[in-house]
């Protein structure tokens, strides 16, 4: 992986297909929300399937917490349809046949030529793309449980959220006063509009 790819660090906004064969960016995506992003070997892989399973069973809660999650793999449009279907996954799956994303991070899986696969990595993005936390997947325990996403979701949100903890100093000062800006939701909203919701 690319030295420059660590906490800290900005993930490219790559632009590629979807599932559906719309060209997305990560940005667009992502919005101004955390992100799960995995880079996959492929529908081929045992063990991309397990750790997709356990994403699929954990998207729910992924949903309700304002976060998104992307697919990056290396497969074509049929096959990265399969993979997705197969899984139950509900989030965007991006393909990446021309090994583009594999060659910019340098993260050819050299010991696979029949495949050419991307070496597989999980991160979490703070918005804007920032590099909260990468794990190496070579090996399957080198992928991240939900329980470390969870953790790792957990502190990048609270760092970006400027209402994680409503008894912050200011906080009900802003409210009160109908300055929505620092109220995740509420903040895009018309300042009339948001005071009625916040009545009902």
């Amino acid at each position: 992986m690319r030295s420059d790819i660590t906490a800290g660090g900005v993930f490219p906004d790559y632009a590629l297909p979807d599932h559906t064969g719309t060209v997305r960016t990560l940005r667009e995506l992502q919005g101004d929300d955390p992100m799960i992003l995995t880079l996959a070997r492929g529908h081929y892989c045992p063990k991309e399937h397990q750790q997709h399973l356990d994403l699929a069973a954990f998207q729910s809660k992924v949903a309700v917490a304002y976060t998104s999650m992307v697919t990056i793999a290396t497969d074509g449009h049929h096959a990265l349809q399969e993979f997705r279907l197969s899984v139950g996954a509900q989030w965007t799956f991006l393909s990446d046949v021309d090994r583009m994303v594999q060659r910019d991070l340098d993260i050819k899986e050299y010991t696979d030529p029949e495949n050419d696969p991307m070496i597989p990595h999980t991160l979490v993005l703070k918005p804007g793309l920032v590099v909260h936390s990468v794990y190496n997947g070579y090996w399957f325990w080198g992928r991240p449980s939900t329980d470390e996403l969870w953790r790792d979701l957990r502190a990048a949100t609270a760092e970006v959220r400027p209402d994680w903890d409503l008894s912050a100093p200011g906080l009900r000062e802003a409210w009160d006063a109908g300055d929505m800006a620092p109220f995740h939701g509420y903040d895009r909203k018309p300042v009339a509009a948001a005071q009625d919701g916040r009545r009902s």
